[in-house]
């Protein structure tokens, strides 16, 4: 099975990369999500230094506060291993996911700068050593409209092409959607709001990755 993987990675990308339009717009990406990430943790620390509207919210209100901190971990980041998986085998999930992330990431920091939030009552912070590294020494959060755990999680599943991937994701990003409101991290309009806009960003993606690639 392994030996198929790599020989797939090796087919693939030999296919991919003899085509002009990919190399272009894969060096792009990757230079336009590298400042980005450099960006992150002076745009994310000022932020979070700023005064926001408390949201009268009536799902939170009634969804008892609890620390779910492993639980989110761990579907995150096992969603997270799954597109790498399926990146580092096909260029055009590779594209298409970081092209689909750039724009989610641009459009969420714009919604972010221009709906100025404070954190939900009761909120209990998630602490991940992992993606808080990105946000700069302060642990982040109002980062708040809309969730980038939901999002993300959602933006993945689009991406998927193989069954057990996409199904697996979708069923987790459902579930970390409900669980950033158990842990009182997010209001429950972030949520709402993620599913769409991920959907747009990936719609996109595919427009700007065309033609697709193996």
């Amino acid at each position: 099975m392994m030996g198929n993987y790599f020989s797939s990675v090796r087919i693939n990308w030999s296919l991919a990369w003899r085509h002009k339009d990919f190399r272009y717009k894969a060096f792009s990406a990757i230079l336009l999500m590298s400042v980005i990430l450099s960006c992150f943790p002076v745009f994310f620390q000022y932020i979070e230094n700023r005064k926001g509207a408390v949201l009268n919210d009536p799902v939170l209100q009634w969804i008892p506060a609890h620390d779910v901190y492993l639980f989110l971990f761990i579907l995150v980041w096992s969603c997270a291993l799954l597109i790498l998986i399926a990146a580092v085998r096909s260029p055009s999930v590779f594209l298409t996911f970081l092209l689909a992330y750039i724009l989610l990431s641009l459009t969420r920091m714009a919604s972010i700068f221009l709906f100025p939030l404070e954190p939900p009552a009761g909120i209990i912070s998630l602490v991940d050593p992992l993606a808080n590294h990105f946000y700069g020494a302060r642990f982040v959060t109002r980062d708040l409209f809309f969730s980038g755990h939901v999002s993300t999680g959602f933006l993945m599943y689009l991406c998927h092409r193989e069954k057990f991937s996409k199904y697996y994701t979708l069923i987790s990003s459902c579930i970390v959607s409900i669980l950033v409101l158990v842990q009182h991290i997010h209001y429950s309009v972030d949520v709402l709001f993620a599913f769409p806009i991920a959907y747009v960003c990936y719609r996109c993606a595919k427009v700007i990755n065309r033609p697709n690639y193996p």
